[in-house]
């Protein structure tokens, strides 16, 4: 199995910058793709932005530009750096990694998700 572990949302005002981050952890053999996803309330989930363990970046229309996906292999960690927040990032923000563990095939993995505010 893998656990996912997200911190890093907080309440920030407009046009301010948050980091998130999340850790894999468990049995893992390797880890192809990491991502953002989040869910604004009344929305559906949307994907924020994602990277390949080659780092090539996917980025949703609204954060390009104003947001930044990286990876830590070595920790099996992805990040995501937004900033100029606006009240639209309000959400709460679930990371997703597609994973290969000792003992099953590739399955795409959820994290509990954080919340992210964004208000005066």
């Amino acid at each position: 199995q893998v656990q996912l572990v997200e911190s890093g949302g907080n309440l920030v005002q407009p046009g301010g910058s948050l980091r998130l981050s999340c850790a894999a952890s468990g049995s893992i053999f390797s880890i192809s793709r990491m991502g953002w996803y989040r869910r604004a309330p009344g929305k559906e989930r949307e994907l924020v932005a994602s990277i390949t363990n080659g780092g090539t970046t996917t980025y949703a229309d609204s954060v390009k530009g104003r947001s930044t996906i990286s990876r830590d292999n070595a920790r099996n960690t992805v990040y995501l750096q937004m900033s100029s927040l606006n009240s639209e990032a309000t959400a709460v923000y679930y990371c997703n990694v597609y994973a290969t563990t000792w003992v099953r095939n590739p399955d795409s993995y959820w994290g509990q998700g954080t919340q992210v505010i964004v208000s005066s």
